[in-house]
């Protein structure tokens, strides 16, 4: 593959694809990230996470960020990581993502890449099949003989 189909890949894929150097500046936003997120390009490159984590998460997403940073390694590579989110109007998403690790020669580490779906229906739809399911358990539960 040439550099401009990697360029093409990012651009093409339906998720959101957003990487952020060692130090967790972002360095690529694709059109998904736009859409997703509500931030330009403009608005997304240079600038920290924070941009899209919650207030209340911050702390542990650093926490994560910089053991991953200093020992090259993340379980999200494999495992999906789901977490709320932060569209530019300022209401919370759902999201799910993986990660994977980008190294130099030396292996130390260069970037980190997400790869991101919004689940934010998917996720409200869940929330009233449990509710619903909660009331039909209660309402049985009533209606049966002590």
């Amino acid at each position: 593959m040439q550099p401009s189909d990697y360029q093409q890949l990012v651009e093409a894929i339906g998720d959101a694809v957003v990487v952020c150097d060692a130090a967790g500046a972002i360095t690529v936003w694709n059109d998904a990230a736009v859409r997703m997120f509500g931030f330009t390009r403009e608005d997304a490159l240079g600038q920290s996470l924070d941009l899209i984590i919650p207030e209340r998460q911050r702390q542990r997403h650093w926490d994560g960020y910089n053991k991953s940073m200093s020992t090259g390694e993340t379980r999200y590579g494999n495992d999906v990581l789901r977490v709320p989110a932060l569209h530019k109007e300022g209401r919370t998403l759902s999201i799910a993502f993986t990660v994977a690790m980008l190294f130099d020669d030396a292996r130390k580490v260069t970037a980190i890449v997400a790869v991101i779906r919004d689940e934010t229906v998917r996720w409200a739809e869940e929330r009233q099949l449990r509710i619903r399911v909660a009331q039909l358990e209660a309402a049985a539960a009533a209606a049966a003989p002590a």
